[in-house]
C-alpha cells in the first residue's frame, strides 16, 4: 500500500475470485463458469460489431435495453444495463445506502456485498443464516435497512420462495430490497413479476451464467423507473460508455438464441442431478442446490484436504476458509466428462486408492 492511498480504504479486503491458473491445464469447477462457449449467434454478432468499434457504444445499452424490456415484458424505463451484475450491485450500494440508511445481507452469501459496503463506506448488518444454511424471512421483516439477497444464494444454492420475498419487501417500504438472481435460471422462481407491486424492489440478473457470457461482462436489473433513473445518474457520472459494442452485440445474440440457452440450462440441471446422486453415494452431504453449482461436505476427509488433492490431480473446486463453511466445497457443474472426472477422482481419494 502506498503512502498516497486513501486511509479510509486502508482496511478494504478485496473480493477474492476463484483461482484462474495459467500454465497447467485444469478442469475448472471453481468459478461457476458454464461448460460450453456462448451461442454461435452471440459470437457471430460480436464479430460483425467489432468492425464498428471505432465508434463509441450507445450510452444506455441501446437496442439491448429495448430487447430486454420486450423479452421480459417490462418497459425500457424499468431496465438498466451494466458492465456485469457486479457493477449494478456496486451502484445500488452507492446510490441508496448511507449512514442513515444502512445495508443488510446474510453472513454467508455472495462475497462482493461485504466489499461494496466497505468501498462505499456504508454501515451494514450481516444476518446469520439459520440451521441448514437457510435465510429466515423473519430476520428481515421490518428491519428498515436496504436488503440484499442472492436468490438462489451463493455458495449454498438454496432458494427463498417468492412469498417470503414479498413479505420482506412489503415490510421495508422505505428501503430497497435487492434480489440478486445470478443463478435463477437453474432453479427457483424470479421475483421480476413483483416489481410493479413493490416500488422498492430491485431484481438483478446477468448474462454470465445461463447465457455463457462470463467473459462478456453484461448485467442488467429491473425496478420502477425512478430507481432505474437513479442508477443511470450514477452510471453517467462514472462510466457512461460502460458496455462495449461487442458486449452489447454478444448479449443480443445470446438473448435471441433462446433454444441454445434452454439446452445449456437443461444440460447443467441434468448434470447437477447426476453428480449430486453420485456424490451422495460417496458419503457427501449436500444442500438442495438450485444453482449451477453443488455445495458439498465430504465424509472422512476435510474439505481443505480434498480440495488440495483434487488440485494435485488437475481439478479445481472452490474452498472457503471461513467459519461455518470451511468443511464444505463449492463445485461448479461442468460438462458430463468433467463431472465424471471429478467424481472418479474424489472416489479414489476418499477410498485411499491414490497411493497417498
Amino acid at each position: 500500500m502506498s503512502r498516497f492511498f486513501n486511509p479510509s480504504l486502508a482496511g478494504l479486503d478485496p473480493y477474492t475470485p476463484g483461482e484462474q491458473p495459467s500454465g497447467r491445464k485444469f478442469i475448472k469447477l471453481n468459478t461457476n463458469e458454464p461448460p460450453c462457449p456462448p451461442s454461435p449467434l452471440a459470437i457471430e454478432y460480436a464479430k460483425t460489431e467489432a468492425a464498428r468499434c471505432n465508434l463509441y457504444p450507445p450510452l444506455d445499452g441501446g437496442e439491448l435495453r429495448l430487447k430486454l424490456a420486450e423479452h421480459y415484458g417490462v418497459s425500457p424505463e424499468e431496465v438498466v444495463v451494466t458492465n456485469g451484475s457486479d457493477e449494478v450491485l456496486n451502484f445500488l450500494f452507492k446510490a441508496f445506502c448511507h449512514k442513515d440508511s444502512p445495508a443488510a445481507f446474510a453472513d454467508i452469501t455472495y462475497g462482493f456485498y461485504s466489499v461494496f459496503v466497505a468501498l462505499n463506506g456504508v454501515p451494514f448488518e450481516e444476518i446469520p443464516l439459520r440451521d441448514g444454511f437457510k435465510i429466515a424471512p423473519e430476520d428481515y421483516i421490518g428491519i428498515n435497512k436496504n436488503i440484499f439477497i442472492a436468490n438462489p444464494n451463493a455458495p449454498t444454492g438454496l432458494v427463498l420462495p417468492l412469498c417470503d420475498i414479498e413479505r420482506i419487501a412489503e415490510s421495508n417500504p422505505n428501503n430497497i430490497v435487492v434480489i440478486d438472481e445470478a443463478y435463477i435460471d437453474f432453479g427457483g422462481e424470479s421475483a421480476l413479476g413483483l416489481i410493479k407491486k413493490y416500488g422498492n424492489l430491485v431484481v438483478v440478473r446477468t448474462f454470465s451464467k445461463s447465457r455463457a457470457l462470463a467473459g462478456g461482462r453484461v448485467g442488467y436489473a429491473f425496478a420502477r423507473p425512478e430507481i432505474i433513473s437513479d442508477i443511470y445518474r450514477i452510471i453517467y457520472s462514472t462510466n457512461p460508455y460502460n458496455l462495449s459494442r461487442t458486449d452489447i452485440a454478444m448479449a443480443l445474440g445470446a438473448l435471441e438464441d433462446e433454444a441454445y440457452t434452454r439446452a445449456l440450462v437443461g444440460g447443467i440441471i441434468e448434470q447437477r442431478r447426476r453428480a449430486s446422486e453420485e456424490l451422495k453415494s460417496l458419503g457427501f452431504e449436500l444442500t438442495d442446490s438450485s444453482a449451477n453449482f453443488i455445495f458439498a461436505k465430504p465424509n472422512g476427509i476435510s474439505a481443505k484436504e480434498l480440495y488440495e488433492r483434487l488440485k494435485d490431480r488437475g481439478i479445481l473446486v472452490r474452498y472457503f476458509d471461513r467459519p461455518r463453511i470451511s468443511d464444505r466445497l463449492r463445485i461448479t457443474v461442468g460438462s458430463e466428462d468433467e463431472m465424471t472426472a471429478l467424481i472418479s477422482a474424489a472416489a479414489e481419494i476418499m477410498k485411499g486408492r491414490d497411493g497417498k
